[in-house]
């Protein structure tokens, strides 16, 4: 299970000393013949390439999902206030 990956960006994860947040073009992340994913990683001990926590998400998916991050980030910010 899982095909080639690409990482795409990572920067640090709040909060923590060596945390990150990987983001990665995966092809055929099932098997042979599944559709890309884009997977989010996040890895305590600053390791992109073997994260602790990973999501896979379908591209298709991608413009819902920011759409979502984008009101929790909206919620959020409004709470801090």
């Amino acid at each position: 299970m899982g095909g080639k990956s690409t990482l795409i960006d990572s920067f640090a994860l709040a909060d923590t000393k060596k945390g990150k947040i990987s983001v990665s073009h995966l092809d055929e992340p099932y098997g042979t013949g599944s559709f890309p994913v884009v997977s989010i990683g996040i890895s305590l001990k600053g390791d992109e390439n073997s994260p602790d926590w990973k999501a896979h998400i379908p591209y298709e998916n991608l413009d819902q999902l920011i759409e979502t991050l984008q009101k929790a980030k909206e919620n959020f910010e409004s709470k801090e206030k």
